[in-house]
């Protein structure tokens, strides 16, 4: 049979463009499409401010597509994960814990990098690699599909016969939809600032979390800006407060972030500018359909907690990659669809699940609730077992 390619991938963000490195390198023809050209300079109009910590486990993923020697010059390490509750009277810690990743490992949890960097050079990536097709501007709008294959309809006009379509099309995803695949969704009222600061504190490769009320205000570290030291920051707060900050001017904004930080690295400095976006958990019913594989946002959906979000991307990347490597002849049939879906439903569900509980506890107002929530977090850190098995958990380590 005459197929345009191996695999299509509906999605161009850092999950889709990782995938198509990925594949493509395995041996598949890729065909890679987006309706929206990727944004690869930090100050340029619709550049992601967010950041994606890249966990150990998926750093062998990326080493073999030959990504990570592109990441590692531009990579701030997380060596330590802190954990401060400051739900007392006033903002200031009155629990403090760290995991140090040298309890479970040699190397650090993860690395750190902006998300247009990311992008940046992934489209690179993909230029230096023969058979990927990477089609920015175009989008997927239908999908057909037999036992046998897929035909994709794109918005140029073009038609492509696929073995396996893989949507990596975000939380709307045109491709789910078109599999008739429903999701859950659970919403928090919450929205999510994301934003750089520079602070005289250096941070030490420390990625703090500090739990109040509203949401996690989390700061991760990145590499110097402008010759001081600089963070990545997500503050979660009920949406109507999310969005009275967004509208501050710089100074009483600086004021502001600087007192909910417990002023741990002293007065920050805006260093970008600030995005919003809505918090939700969703989940899709099934992980596949006919030739169709669903995977990251178009899969699950997390709150920014514990840097879980791209790393289950990359999870279900990995799940695809074996199944696909194991039986080459068999990429995109029932029985490897099957399989995916079994293999990653189970575990998608259980982290969405302990997301869920984590957000929610971060969220609570009341102050009984807020004392509650610091004795809980010093009776797990006190048992070392509990918190050796909870950084191993939380790696993706079994």
């Amino acid at each position: 049979m005459d197929f345009d390619c191996d695999i299509l991938i509906s999605g161009g963000g850092i999950a889709g463009l990782t995938a198509a490195a990925c594949l493509a390198v395995a041996g598949f023809r890729v065909i890679c499409v987006d309706p929206a050209p990727p944004v690869t300079d930090r100050d340029a109009d619709g550049s992601d401010l967010r950041t994606t910590a890249i966990l150990q486990p998926a750093r062998a993923l990326l080493e073999r597509a030959g990504l990570w020697g592109r990441f590692a010059p531009h990579a701030a390490p997380l060596q330590i994960m802190r954990i401060v509750d400051a739900g007392g009277e006033i903002a200031t810690p009155r629990v403090t814990r760290e995991f140090n990743a040298a309890d479970i490992s040699d190397q650090p949890f993860g690395w750190n990098l902006p998300n247009w960097l990311l992008r940046r050079e992934l489209v690179a990536r993909l230029a230096e690699i023969e058979n990927v097709d990477f089609r920015p501007g175009t989008a997927t709008t239908t999908l057909f599909t037999r036992q046998a294959e897929a035909r994709v309809g794109l918005s140029d006009g073009g038609r492509i016969r696929t073995r396996l379509v893989l949507a990596c099309d975000g939380r709307a995803s045109p491709m789910r939809e078109a599999a008739g695949i429903g999701t859950r969704i659970k919403r928090y009222g919450q929205k999510a600032l994301a934003f750089a600061v520079t602070h005289p504190i250096p941070h030490d490769n420390v990625s703090t979390e500090i739990h109040r009320t509203g949401g996690p205000f989390t700061l991760v570290p990145l590499p110097d800006y402008d010759g001081r030291p600089s963070s990545a920051v997500v503050w979660m707060e009920e949406g109507p407060k999310a969005a009275e900050l967004l509208q501050m001017d710089i100074p009483a904004f600086e004021t502001a972030m600087s007192v909910r930080s417990c002023h741990l690295f002293g007065p920050f400095t805006l260093a970008s500018r600030r995005t919003i976006w809505p918090i939700i958990t969703q989940e899709a019913e099934r992980l596949a359909g006919e030739r169709l594989a669903l995977m990251a946002e178009a899969a699950h959906v997390v709150p920014p907690i514990g840097a879980q979000g791209l790393n289950m991307s990359l999870a279900d990347l990995r799940c695809l990659l074996d199944l696909a490597d194991a039986r080459p002849e068999g990429l995109g049939d029932a029985q490897m669809l099957d399989a995916y879906h079994r293999a990653r439903i189970g575990e998608i569900r259980l982290r969405a699940q302990g997301i869920d509980l984590l957000n929610r506890a971060s969220m609570v107002s009341g102050q009984p609730l807020r004392d509650a929530r610091a004795k809980g977090l010093d009776a797990l850190y006190a048992l070392a077992p509990v918190r050796r098995t909870l950084m191993q958990m939380g790696l993706g380590v079994r």
